[in-house]
């Protein structure tokens, strides 16, 4: 379930819903300006970043809504006196939410979603599947490519599943600051799709399976079909975190923290709200 309908459920629930919006922060903090999170008598949506921060704001919004009241801010500074070290200041603005205040907290979440950086996984044989269950989990579009619909048909992650005869396409058609990986079935549909992926130029990551040997063929093909293109920007092979672990599963989790970090560093310029973007529901 992505984020604003998650949020949805969380709001459309019977009962008093309180706000928690970081509106200054000084210092160092967990989170940045703008954060929000949501408290319920009973559960939560989000975080503004954990910890005793985190816990005094979440009691005085249970006062808050407890008492009837409809707003309450606080100064809390991030030092010894609440237990905390990080060593800024935050102020939190708390306030009961209306009905307008939900609407626009969606459509806030809406938007947010809609600027999400797109994660393409070209192949969807046992890497492509595990890393679909794990971008599922991040504030990431994630979209799982391949020619084979039986392939796609054992993915059960909430990703969007996508059979393409020509995956060529798909590539050109991704929106710029795109993460692409390359791990299909065929060596040379592999190649296409990673040449593609390069030559538009503004791919955040661009990843082929493979050893480093087929990193040195790739290069000799895009040389003498592609009219030399470079291959600098190419990460093959991918996440190569020192592991020689070959699970599926393994090498998934290496190559998102991979593709995650080249997004964030890459794309944060084009999409700011990228890493604010994740809420999570936590029943108390």
């Amino acid at each position: 379930m992505r984020e604003a309908a998650r949020l949805r459920q969380f709001l459309d629930a019977p009962g008093p819903v309180a706000s928690l919006r970081l509106i200054r922060v000084r210092g160092s903090s967990p989170r940045n300006t703008g954060t929000e999170m949501f408290v319920r008598a009973e559960s939560l949506c989000g975080t503004i970043g954990g910890g005793q921060l985190e816990h005094l704001a979440i009691a005085a919004a249970r006062e808050l809504l407890a008492a009837g009241n409809l707003s309450h801010h606080m100064d809390v500074p991030l030092g010894p006196e609440i237990g905390q070290c990080c060593g800024g200041r935050v102020e939190i603005a708390l306030t009961r939410m209306s009905a307008s205040d939900k609407e626009l907290a969606l459509r806030e979440a809406e938007a947010r979603e809609a600027e999400l950086p797109a994660v393409y996984i070209l192949g969807a044989g046992h890497v492509g599947r595990a890393l679909a269950d794990l971008f599922q989990h991040l504030p990431v579009q994630t979209v799982l490519i391949d020619q084979r619909q039986v392939e796609l048909d054992q993915c059960h992650a909430t990703v969007e599943r996508r059979q393409s005869a020509i995956p060529e396409i798909d590539v050109m058609n991704a929106a710029p600051g795109s993460a692409f990986i390359v791990l299909t079935h065929d060596h040379g549909l592999d190649f296409l799709l990673a040449s593609a992926a390069l030559q538009r130029g503004d791919a955040a990551y661009v990843g082929l399976i493979g050893s480093a040997t087929k990193r040195a063929k790739f290069a000799a093909w895009t040389h003498d079909h592609c009219d030399g293109l470079s291959v600098a920007d190419l990460i093959c092979p991918i996440g190569a975190g020192g592991s020689r672990d070959k699970r599926p599963a393994v090498i998934a989790a290496l190559v998102v923290a991979e593709v995650i970090t080249a997004l964030t560093s890459e794309t944060a310029a084009q999409c700011p709200a990228f890493g604010e973007a994740a809420l999570h529901i936590a029943a108390q």
